[in-house]
């Protein structure tokens, strides 16, 4: 999908808005300065804090300013009770990640698919062994960036957190004064107020 959301529709969030450009967006605009300069890109993002703080507005965000396809992805939605269809979904995510270049991929509640492989399920396990394994290939895959969300950071497995796989980790808490005062002058254009 190409979202339509731009850094204007997201209100407040501005600090936060600086990293994930310069995380995300300039190696995906300026990739030749960069590889110039030999500087690797990270691999992921972990974006994490309560529910309703803008995880997914500012995913979308990233993906249409870099000019980039999105893939949003809800964990448990590749839950399956059948063996290798967790992981087969994986695969197929990255397949279309690396075909359809340059891609954000948006894995929302990452928690429910990939908890600490000790107190998850088999299912769980080898779903997160699978994620690891795509993550570690991104080396051949230019272009492709991986965005999480999360409310229960406490929870992921610690490889997915180890610098190479989300090298970020971005805490959203609950806006402000100016960043409500922000989110309320969007939603209130346009409208008599």
């Amino acid at each position: 999908e190409n979202p339509n959301v731009h850094w204007n529709d997201v209100g407040g969030l501005d600090s936060l808005k600086e990293i994930l450009k310069e995380t995300i967006e300039w190696p995906m605009k300026y990739k030749d300065e960069f590889t110039k300069l030999g500087i690797k890109p990270s691999k992921g993002i972990l974006l994490y804090g309560p529910p309703g703080t803008g995880k997914t507005l500012l995913a979308k965000a990233i993906a249409t300013e870099s000019q980039a396809n999105f893939i949003s992805v809800k964990g448990p939605s590749l839950i399956n009770m059948y063996l290798g269809e967790s992981e087969k979904g994986i695969r197929k995510i990255f397949e279309k990640a690396r075909q359809s270049a340059p891609t954000v991929i948006f894995f929302d509640e990452i928690d429910s698919m990939a908890p600490r492989r000790s107190t998850g399920s088999r299912t769980s396990e080898r779903m997160v062994n699978m994620l690891l394994s795509e993550m570690d290939g991104l080396e051949k895959m230019r272009e492709v960036i991986i965005i999480a969300a999360t409310n229960r950071p406490d929870v992921l497995d610690p490889a997915l957190v180890r610098p190479g796989r989300f090298d970020r980790k971005v805490s959203l808490d609950m806006p402000d004064v100016e960043g409500r005062k922000a989110i309320l002058k969007i939603h209130a254009k346009g409208k008599p107020f």
